[in-house]
């Protein structure tokens, strides 16, 4: 069975109405990145930051897959399936997909501040100042921010290397260490970069660029992979 990877980023949630991560200004819901997305506006505001994740947390509760997401679930009767997002919404589980490996962290989970091991399903929108881990330190959400390590980069990289077709949805591959990710795919394998934008790979003699949003562009390339490899 062939394999395909899609590598997702915000466009894909951006077209089921969630905040992309930066906008044109260089802030992210009225915040600059630096006060909400780093262990230092961690450490200076942490009611500021457990605040800003509540109300993404929530936004995301609300949003709906879209037929980008639900075009990647239906590829799984014919091919497998990984799907490696740097996205921490959970609209890829909710459309269906079977195998969704988060780089950057899941909304839905709290973890403690002092001992990264201990992570906690969400069971309400919400994360308090003063709600702790079963040691005693404030909990925080589970993302990974920068300036902090990618845990699960060693298994994103496996994944990209053992590819059959990459897909790159949504994504201006303009944050690392994601964006090096492309750079472990087989030659053979063929890379379709779906973006109505244009992001910067080249080099690759099997590229092909979908300037689409994922809504209209994942279904296109699923529906050729389907005539190509089936």
């Amino acid at each position: 069975m062939k394999k395909i990877v899609a590598l997702t980023g915000a466009g894909i949630s951006a077209e089921s109405g969630l905040a992309t991560f930066r906008a044109s200004d260089g802030l992210w819901e009225n915040h600059r990145i630096e006060d909400v997305a780093t262990p230092a506006g961690w450490a200076a505001n942490p009611a500021l930051v457990l605040e800003f994740y509540n109300q993404r947390r929530a936004a995301a509760r609300a949003a709906q897959p879209n037929a980008g997401h639900r075009a990647l679930v239906a590829l799984e009767d014919a091919f497998e399936v990984v799907v490696v997002t740097q996205n921490v919404d959970d609209l890829h589980e909710r459309a269906g997909s079977s195998r969704v490996l988060h780089l950057h962290g899941q909304l839905l989970e709290s973890r403690s501040s002092r001992h990264e091991e201990l992570v906690y399903p969400m069971r309400s929108d919400r994360i308090e100042l003063g709600e702790l881990c079963e040691k005693g330190h404030q909990l925080r959400p589970n993302i990974v921010w920068f300036g902090e390590a990618v845990p699960m980069m060693e298994q994103a990289l496996h994944e990209v290397a053992t590819a059959d077709v990459l897909l790159v949805v949504g994504t201006s591959l303009q944050v690392y260490p994601a964006a090096g990710l492309v750079d472990y795919v087989p030659r053979t394998a063929p890379i379709y970069i779906i973006d109505p934008g244009r992001p910067p790979v080249s080099g690759r003699a099997r590229l092909h660029f979908i300037t689409e949003p994922a809504t209209t562009g994942v279904p296109r390339v699923a529906a050729e992979l389907r005539e190509l490899l089936t």
